[in-house]
Formats: structure tokens, C-alpha cells, sequence
């Protein structure tokens, strides 16, 4: 078990921002009797987690709802077609996104091919 301050430290996050993502409903921690946040180990990925998805540009309120399905055999929403829907929507978004990624990087390779075929070498001066 850790405290915020360690789970912070750990993560690379603020403790202000866990405390965000607990107010979210992302990540909840045990209170000890003094009122103090206890957090599990688990609690290292799980903000990984969060993180990823957030940078993948998920909205909090989807992660939310999909973070209880991620890596579990059995998820009451999978039932749910409107769950499932926003899910796929979701999905089908960032392939888009990840598509014109892929296209930008393309794009930067090839003009780092074509300067470096042009510019000599630093020691060749």
C-alpha cells in the first residue's frame, strides 16, 4: 500500500491530478481512519492506463466506462449496445487518427532521407 505523495512520485504525476482522476471516478482509493488516500499497487498501471488513453484522446468519461472492461474476461457493459456503440465510435476515431499519424510520420521520414542524401557529413569539412 502507498500514499498519494509515493503513488505521485511513482507515476510521474501531481497529486493534484490523482486526485482529479479519483473525482472522476477513475481511480479510487482505500481511506485509511486518519482520511489519508491508500492506494494499491495496482494503482501504478491503472494510472498508466488512464494516461495512455487520455493521450490517445479519450474523453475521462469514456475511460470510465471502458476501464473496468480492459483486460477482464467478463464486463457487465458488453451487454449493453449503446455501451458497445460509443465504444466502436471511439475506436473507429483513433484508427482515423492513427492513420493520419502514420501518414505524417511517412512524410517526415521521407524528407529526413531526402535532407540527409543532400547534407554531407559534420566531418567531412
Amino acid at each position: 500500500m502507498m500514499r498519494i505523495k509515493e503513488l505521485s512520485e511513482r507515476v510521474g504525476v501531481s497529486t493534484r491530478l490523482l486526485r482529479y482522476y479519483e473525482e472522476q471516478g477513475l481511480l479510487t482509493p482505500r481511506r485509511e481512519e486518519n482520511g489519508y488516500r491508500c492506494y494499491e499497487e495496482a494503482a501504478v498501471e491503472r494510472v498508466r492506463q488512464i494516461r495512455d488513453l487520455l493521450r490517445a484522446g479519450l474523453t475521462t468519461e469514456i475511460i470510465r466506462e471502458v476501464l473496468p472492461c480492459l483486460g477482464a474476461a467478463a464486463c457487465s457493459q458488453y451487454d449493453d449496445p449503446e455501451f458497445v456503440r460509443r465504444i466502436t465510435a471511439e475506436r473507429d476515431r483513433l484508427r482515423e487518427r492513427v492513420t493520419v499519424l502514420t501518414q505524417n510520420l511517412n512524410a517526415l521520414d521521407d524528407y529526413l532521407s531526402a535532407v540527409s542524401r543532400l547534407t554531407p557529413p559534420a566531418d567531412a569539412a
